[in-house]
């Protein structure tokens, strides 16, 4: 059995593959290959444009893939989405498809384009925003640089956001957002019916998404007092349940817990004066649910 998994090309190439390496899958490939090498015999791996993938997932060239949310829906792809998965080239974080006029446009809103000029990527989002607003605008599609081309070449563009930087820097001024987008694991409808590649795919996703989960956690092992015990645990978290382990010394045990990274500059200390002795913080590979 054989799983052709398309990965997209370009900006998000090195984020996922990172993502794919934490995930246990490790690729390489070279500057010209569209062909990466992956350390597991049951996948075949191709780069294409993440523009391209949901319709090639479509039409079973692949079997899985992985592109965003905007462009499933840019394309019309009828495929099934597998997992959400958040990232993108620096963040974490969602990334949006904005309307956006230069800062000295006399157009605030999206009354104000009837008749005028959109450059972008995304024509079918954005002639279906305009219709939603019963707007009638010329909508271009863009080749790249989208973000030069106001005000010369079009008097508004729809453009990927992922920090507001590139935006900001080309002085245009957001007016709206038309679509939030997130990467998504899709998969074919004949090969997510097929029992052994469904089950491939579904533990692909599984890792992928523990990978992303161990990313926004660190592990916390100390040793307490167990007169103390009552008292630092009802620090920890509420939802985590630590492990509490015996030592050798019969006063002392050993706790480990798995914690938000972002809760453990606060934390730590609160710990350390409740009595817990010997902390240490640990990276974490992948955290399963």
């Amino acid at each position: 059995m054989l799983v052709k998994l398309a990965l997209p090309k370009g900006s998000l190439q090195e984020s996922t593959f990172e993502l794919m390496r934490k995930a246990g899958f490790h690729c390489t490939v070279s500057s010209r290959s569209y062909s990466p090498w992956v350390d597991d015999e049951e996948l075949e791996i191709m780069l294409i444009r993440a523009q391209e993938i949901g319709r090639y997932v479509e039409d079973e060239v692949f079997d899985a893939g992985l592109t965003g949310k905007d462009w499933i829906v840019e394309t019309e792809a009828d495929v099934v989405e597998v997992a959400e998965l958040i990232y993108a080239k620096h963040t974490r974080r969602p990334l949006r498809w904005v309307l956006a006029v230069p800062e000295s446009s006399d157009i605030h809103s999206v009354q104000d384009l009837e008749g005028k000029r959109i450059a972008t990527e995304v024509v079918n989002i954005t002639e279906e925003y305009l219709k939603k607003h019963d707007v009638n605008a010329r909508v271009e599609f863009s080749w790249g640089a989208t973000e030069a081309k106001a005000p010369e070449l079009a008097d508004a563009i729809v453009e990927i956001t992922e920090t507001g930087g590139s935006i900001r820097a080309n002085k245009l001024r957001v007016l709206d957002t038309l679509l939030i987008s997130t990467n998504r694991l899709i998969a074919n409808k004949k090969s997510w019916e097929d029992p052994d590649k469904r089950r491939k795919i579904e533990n692909i996703a599984l890792l992928l998404k523990g990978a992303m989960l161990a990313e926004e956690m660190v592990g916390l092992k100390m040793n307490v007092r167990r007169a103390d015990l009552a008292a630092v645990t009802a620090l920890l978290p509420a939802l985590q349940n630590p492990t509490v382990s015996p030592l050798a010394d019969q006063e002392w045990v050993a706790i480990e817990v798995m914690i938000e990274e972002h809760t453990i500059r606060e934390l730590v200390p609160a710990l350390k004066r409740a009595g817990a002795q010997g902390l240490v913080e640990y990276p974490l590979n992948k955290v399963i649910y």
